[in-house]
Formats: structure tokens, C-alpha cells, sequence
């Protein structure tokens, strides 16, 4: 069997349940000790119950929350890509293939979430193009 990660993070909605990993046992067993709870969007770390956390716990657990805020950064960009083709799909479908009820039923929920998106898309690129200029 291949040797097992001292730590084991349950991903939860906001961060994760950390196990220490103990494949010792006697009886051959894998054992999940809990010894935090952690808060990946405030950074907050807390012990379960009275325990204390090592150092080499709160390294493992740094380290964990690390790769995870990259992890999740990562999927943010691969989501709006899909956005962006799951637009071009839908493109595609009214101009080929929706009918006029459906357009009907979609049409100014869609105008409206894209004039929502381009206004905030632009207001965001006039930021980023007056952060370039010198100011007066």
C-alpha cells in the first residue's frame, strides 16, 4: 500500500476539517484523528477542542491553505472561460434553434444579466485605463 499523507483535509464550504493521518495502528487500521477546523477566507485556525497545534501541524496546515487559495483562484479563471463559451453556445442556440417561446421566456432575464455584466466590465476597464494615467 502506498504510504499515506500524515494530514487529511476535509474540504468544506469555507475552508476545511484537518485530520492528522495515523496508518500505524496495530490492527492495520487508518485512524482520522480531527485536530482543527480552518476558515480559508479569514485565515482563522481552530483547534478542536483543547488541543494544541505543533508547528509542524500549523506548517502543514499554511501550506495546505496555500495551495487551496490557488486551487480555488485557478477555477474562478476556468469559470469565466466556460462563461464566456457557455455566452458563444447560446449564441449559437438562439440564432439556430430556440423558438419564439423560449426566446420569450429567456429574452430579458438574459438583456439584463448582460447589461449588468458589460456595464460593470466597462466601469471596471475606464478604473484600470485611469490607474495608467498621470494624474493632473
Amino acid at each position: 500500500m502506498a504510504e499515506l499523507p500524515e494530514y487529511y483535509f476535509r474540504v468544506r464550504e469555507n475552508g476545511a476539517a484537518v485530520f492528522r493521518v495515523d496508518s500505524e495502528t496495530r490492527n492495520r487500521r487508518i485512524e482520522m484523528d480531527q485536530i482543527a477546523v480552518l476558515n480559508i477566507r479569514n485565515g482563522e485556525i481552530k483547534p478542536q477542542g483543547s488541543r494544541e497545534l505543533s508547528e509542524t501541524d500549523m506548517a502543514a496546515i499554511h501550506d495546505w491553505m496555500e495551495e487551496r487559495r490557488a486551487v480555488l483562484a485557478r477555477r474562478d479563471i476556468d469559470d469565466l472561460f466556460r462563461a464566456i463559451d457557455y455566452l458563444n453556445i447560446t449564441t449559437q442556440w438562439v440564432q439556430s434553434k430556440a423558438t419564439d417561446e423560449q426566446l420569450e421566456e429567456v429574452t430579458d432575464a438574459l438583456l439584463l444579466a448582460m447589461h449588468d455584466l458589460r456595464s460593470m466590465l466597462v466601469r471596471k476597464k475606464a478604473d484600470r485605463i485611469t490607474k495608467g494615467q498621470p494624474q493632473e
